[in-house]
């Protein structure tokens, strides 16, 4: 508490869309001060993904928080937030290996020691995630608890194009045709769904439902499919309510996720 007042964090890497909006939106009306971080992290880049090519979009970025009436917008430089010097890093051992990190080897580490830093600097009352991004939450649950932070980590739904694709700031990457085809992941999503509300808990069968959805389309390359405990990340052999169902796959050269919970 400030001054009586609560701080709500939206953490982003710049290029907002409707879904860091939201983020936004829940902040600015459970909170009474919202602060919009945009910071490209370097740190959870692997020497082989996309940092230079991330779109990179600040005048408009702040001009939409402007519009949505955040209180302060804070741009860092890569060198304030790791100096040349620095040898400290935040790992979540155990879930930093799982999903997302199992295939991008250091991204969590960055992710979990990017936001640690922000959390020190701001120090937010609540954070804003989007549920999008399931593994990452649930990375920073587990550490918010491991290294007792006094804040709230809000998880807001994925927010959607009206067609179903989960917005995403890769996204941008995608031609028209390649638009078309990502929309395989939420489709596999919907067909696990569908299976679940027929009566199949057999998460083996569930997660090859959803594989073969994926290799319908012959445009997409599958990372995973996994059907885990949303907490832990760990698999499970049977699903039940609360239970995530999240997807990786390559379009092209992007690389996309997805997730619901049942």
């Amino acid at each position: 508490m400030r001054a009586g007042k609560t701080l709500g964090l939206v953490p982003t890497m710049g290029a907002l869309h409707d879904g860091h909006l939201s983020l936004v939106r829940a902040s600015k009306s459970q909170c009474d001060v919202t602060v919009v971080s945009i910071f490209v992290n370097p740190l959870q880049f692997g020497p082989t993904e996309d940092l230079d090519k991330y779109p990179r979009t600040l005048e408009r970025d702040t001009a939409l928080s402007r519009e949505l009436g955040v209180d302060h917008v804070f741009i860092p430089q890569v060198a304030e937030m790791y100096r040349p010097d620095a040898k400290t890093y935040v790992d979540v051992s155990d879930l930093s290996s799982k999903l997302d990190g199992g295939s991008r080897p250091g991204h969590f580490r960055g992710v979990s020691t990017v936001v640690c830093k922000l959390f020190e600097i701001v120090r937010p009352d609540r954070a804003y995630f989007g549920q999008k991004d399931a593994a990452q939450v649930a990375l920073l649950r587990k550490m918010v608890r491991d290294l007792d932070m006094d804040v709230e980590i809000v998880v807001c739904p994925i927010v959607r194009e009206p067609d179903g694709l989960a917005m995403s700031s890769r996204n941008a990457y995608l031609n028209r045709e390649q638009r078309k085809q990502a929309l395989i992941l939420s489709r596999s999503l919907q067909q696990v769904k569908a299976a679940v509300d027929a009566g199949e808990q057999d998460a083996g069968k569930l997660a090859e439902i959803g594989k073969q959805a994926i290799a319908s389309e012959p445009a997409a390359k599958l990372d995973y499919f996994a059907i885990v405990d949303a907490d832990t990340l760990d698999p499970l052999d049977e699903a039940s309510k609360g239970t995530l169902v999240t997807v990786a796959a390559w379009v092209g050269t992007t690389r996309l996720i997805d997730n619901l919970l049942l």
